[in-house]
């Protein structure tokens, strides 16, 4: 691993994770390359800033999962390479249920040179530290629909109202929030803003 950084979990104490592009639970189908390990990994000044969002949500009886932090550029043109095969079906109800294979890097959802590389980037959702079960956000991770924006018209009040919770916990530890996807937060001062990373999560 590159010098500056570790697996989330060593530095975040209490986060959760499901490191999607590492199973075949995500819109691809199948693990991604550059995921050998279902470990989630990010620089050292995300996972400060993630330990504090971690405090900030318990206070509020959450709990913070996350689903993708680095992202090697591997994977990324792993992505390209996929957006171009022929469609045939497996995940498009559910990840992208209206749109092509191509419309996501159009439309914003998938980007050829991904803020994930630069390491200090996450998607992530809150869960109930109750019951452990995950809180309710009007959609699933990268499903890739207006219904994912930040305030759209298709969800319930609760639901808005989660997605406020986790927007408020981000923002205030130090993230900005990314329209598309109420998922998706990157750490403002980011260490590495215009370096994109290759090294695979191992």
């Amino acid at each position: 691993m590159k010098e500056d950084f570790v697996f989330v979990d060593e530095l975040a104490s209490g986060i959760r994770w499901d490191a999607k592009y590492a199973t075949w639970d995500n819109f691809t189908g199948k693990p991604v390359d550059g995921y050998q390990a279902n470990r989630i990994v990010g620089t050292r000044a995300l996972c400060t800033a993630l330990d504090r969002a971690v405090e900030k949500a318990e206070a509020l009886g959450f709990g913070l999962l996350l689903w993708d932090g680095y992202r090697p550029q591997r994977a990324v043109d792993c992505f390209l390479r996929w957006s171009e095969q022929p469609e045939d079906g497996r995940t498009k109800s559910r990840h992208y249920p209206n749109i092509g294979r191509a419309d996501m890097f159009e439309m914003g959802y998938v980007a050829a040179r991904s803020g994930h590389s630069r390491g200090s980037t996450v998607d992530l959702t809150l869960y109930d530290l109750a019951t452990g079960e995950l809180v309710p956000m009007g959609g699933d991770h990268d499903l890739m629909d207006s219904i994912s924006h930040h305030g759209a018209k298709g969800v319930t009040q609760f639901e808005a109202q989660n997605r406020q919770y986790l927007q408020s916990i981000m923002e205030t530890c130090g993230f900005s929030a990314y329209d598309c996807e109420w998922w998706h937060y990157t750490l403002k001062g980011e260490p590495y803003p215009d370096t994109y990373f290759d090294f695979p999560v191992t």
